[in-house]
């Protein structure tokens, strides 16, 4: 069996998702959901890894590991971003079942909080950790 793309199996309003146009007000909504939901993830991704490239172009080399993990932060809420996507496109668009149906269903995106909470928690353990084996260097 054939897998088929995302393009084909997303629809609104019986046209697949490559082919519909959109009318004002949704146009709005997807924007407001792009902007608000991957563009924060993005936006953050982006502040991590300026942030290392900081500490890794100013700092002495006893704290590259500490720019090496912002650095894997950001990259960890890259990730997270594209699950986030993902979600959100199942979000705006019905998806054809098996049977031949559409399903819409909503779901919240708890998974993706889940996952960015243990990332950064995580996160800030190493640091901390790092933070303490500087104290003792």
């Amino acid at each position: 069996m054939q897998q088929s793309g995302a393009q084909d199996r997303y629809r609104l309003r019986l046209h697949r998702a490559r082919s519909v146009v959109l009318t004002n007000d949704e146009l709005v909504e997807m924007r407001a959901a792009q902007r608000t939901f991957e563009g924060a993830y993005i936006r953050t991704a982006l502040g991590q890894f300026s942030f290392s490239l900081i500490i890794l172009k100013i700092f002495t080399a006893e704290f590259y590991s500490i720019g090496a993990l912002f650095a894997i932060y950001g990259a960890g809420i890259l990730l997270i971003s594209i699950l986030r996507r993902q979600q959100g496109n199942r979000q705006f668009f019905s998806e054809i079942g098996e049977d031949g149906l559409h399903k819409k269903k909503f779901r919240t995106s708890g998974n993706v909080v889940v996952v960015l909470t243990a990332l950064s928690m995580a996160a800030y353990g190493c640091l901390l950790g790092l933070t303490l084996r500087l104290g003792n260097a």
